[in-house]
């Protein structure tokens, strides 16, 4: 098992921050929208160096909407920010009709998605969110694993064209990928090469895989992790050379398993490599209140259950 270490953790939302702000100094067609979070969006620094190109909306999610689809008329590059819950659920009416069904070049960034946003409990926790922005033909979804990976994808996405959803979180994570990294959109990153079991996780769920191989490498096993940062388009060559040379899968996200990205992976096998396969994800449920530790742990989301789901799937083989 390949040994990451970290001197530092930090939020993935202030990597989207930190990236905003650089992808506003190289160009200058990038503006900023904001539903009253900019503090909650680290949208301050691209505010105080560019102020002419923000709008503060307020708590007017579906209008923010509406303005960053119509910017991109006259070629501007809207980031829309918000909390995961009110960029999709909220607003998907004005996503589906003025972004997807529009082709327009929206870049919609939402924070504080999954349950580790923590405290403040189910009405503002979202996890269905991937699935319904996968959905939505011509959409790309990203969902970066820690602060580097997630300021390299802000910058990725303001030289793609096409609508994209970014989705990254609130709670402080290990720092754990290059500074100076390349971010492909729709190219999974291998984390460790391994020839008994695929893991294949997405955001937050990557630093708990790597911990889970640590503990499955002291029991001989050797597991194969890989990085599905882009969620859509899925990777395929990636997930299915990986696939042959395993055989078995367990899926890893910080999501409903109905929708996600296990749920991408789990046809692409069906139609082309039939796998055993269990999902590390939330179980048809709503979160609550707690931090984001006990979270985690609670609705199966941590290092041990993916340990767990490991051995049960390698049994399946």
């Amino acid at each position: 098992m390949k040994k990451y270490t970290y001197t530092e953790s930090k939020d993935t939302r202030s990597g989207f921050g930190a990236g905003l702000l650089e992808a506003g100094r190289k160009n200058d067609q990038v503006v900023a929208l904001c539903a009253d979070l900019i503090g909650s969006l680290k949208m301050g620094d691209f505010i105080k160096e560019f102020p002419d190109r923000f709008v503060q909306v307020g708590i007017a999610e579906a209008n923010m909407i509406g303005i960053a689809a119509g910017l991109t008329i006259g070629g501007k590059i809207p980031f829309t920010g918000t909390f995961a819950n009110f960029s999709t659920g909220r607003v998907y009416d004005q996503i589906r009709q003025s972004v997807a069904y529009s082709d327009k070049n929206v870049k919609i960034c939402a924070s504080h998605a999954g349950l580790t946003l923590g405290e403040d409990g189910a009405t503002h926790q979202i996890l269905e969110d991937i699935g319904l922005m996968k959905m939505l033909p011509g959409m790309t979804v990203i969902n970066p694993c820690d602060y580097n990976q997630t300021k390299a994808a802000t910058l990725a996405i303001a030289e793609f064209e096409g609508p994209v959803y970014l989705r990254f979180g609130r709670p402080v994570v290990p720092i754990f990928t290059a500074p100076d990294q390349k971010f492909e959109i729709g190219k999974a990153w291998m984390v460790n090469e391994g020839a008994d079991v695929s893991i294949f996780a997405t955001g937050h769920l990557v630093w708990e895989a790597i911990l889970a191989g640590e503990i499955l490498a002291e029991e001989g096993i050797d597991v194969e992790i890989i990085n599905i940062h882009t969620i859509k388009p899925l990777d395929e060559e990636a997930v299915l050379k990986s696939v042959r040379k395993t055989g078995c899968v367990v899926s890893c996200e910080e999501h409903n398993r109905y929708g996600g990205m296990g749920e991408s992976i789990a046809q692409l096998l069906a139609t082309h490599l039939p796998t055993p396969m269990e999902f590390v994800a939330v179980n048809d449920s709503f979160g609550e209140s707690g931090t984001p530790a006990e979270l985690m742990k609670k609705y199966g989301l941590d290092s041990s259950n993916i340990v767990a789901a490991v051995k049960k799937v390698m049994k399946r083989k």
